[in-house]
């Protein structure tokens, strides 16, 4: 079944109930990427998704929680094999986690380099204050006809988005990003082809309730108001984008 929306950003576990969270991407038809913070978490999310027409399961080892995870990069290693997606993943340069910034080195390179020696595989990347180490770890660990790389809520500089452009990134965007003018400025550098549209839920926030899963909406309105579109022609060229990225 085709799609209708997408989702390429959602913490499906972090719902309540990772079955109905499941349930409302399938009712939505939105193609959804299912990403986890651990690899000990894959399994579940894999097993509970094995069914569903919309539903793809990353794995992840979070760059936040890397201090106290970073053993379970064995058990990444293993079980990169049962998927093409690789996510959460990348650095996070904050004052809670710098302490753990060599580590995230660390582990970030390692993920960059298996996904490389395994080819194909579509990534979903986190970039806090740490962009310019994000881009450069990926211009040299995974060269573009090894993998395809999601900037996911990018925050860096418009020359950083330019830089991840000619690495032949994606970005994914939500809605909490265009509630400010730096992320609208951010989306304006971003050509149409190059854009996908997640939830980050339920981290994101609508009226004070968390966002369903699946439920890019409102990303949508707000990308076809900035860009002086449709949002129908913005749902259709994000789909059209997916499928080159998966292709």
């Amino acid at each position: 079944m085709r799609p209708e929306l997408v989702d390429f950003h959602c913490h499906l576990d972090l719902y309540p109930n990772l079955a109905v969270a499941i349930e409302a991407c399938d009712r939505r038809r939105t193609a959804t990427l299912a990403v986890t913070t651990t690899p000990r978490a894959f399994p579940h999310n894999q097993e509970l998704a094995r069914n569903s027409s919309f539903v793809r399961v990353a794995l992840g080892l979070h760059p936040q929680l890397v201090g106290e995870r970073e053993n379970e990069l064995d058990l990444f290693r293993k079980l990169l094999p049962e998927t093409r997606y690789v996510g959460e993943v990348g650095l996070d340069a904050g004052p809670r986690f710098y302490r753990s910034f060599e580590a995230q080195v660390r582990v970030f390179t390692s993920v960059l380099q298996l996904c490389a020696a395994a080819g194909d595989k579509v990534l979903t990347v986190h970039s806090v204050r740490a962009s310019k180490q994000v881009l450069d770890l990926i211009e040299t660990n995974l060269p573009n006809n090894k993998g395809r790389v999601v900037l996911h809520w990018f925050t860096g500089s418009l020359a950083e988005v330019r830089r991840g452009l000619d690495l032949g990134c994606f970005f994914s965007v939500n809605e909490a990003m265009l509630r400010s003018p730096r992320g609208s400025r951010l989306l304006a550098e971003i050509p149409d082809d190059r854009i996908l549209t997640e939830t980050d839920g339920p981290f994101v926030e609508r009226d004070g309730e968390s966002i369903g899963p699946g439920d890019v909406t409102q990303v949508l309105a707000a990308i076809a108001t900035l860009r002086g579109l449709d949002p129908k022609q913005v749902q259709a060229q994000v789909i059209k984008n997916l499928t080159f990225l998966l292709s």
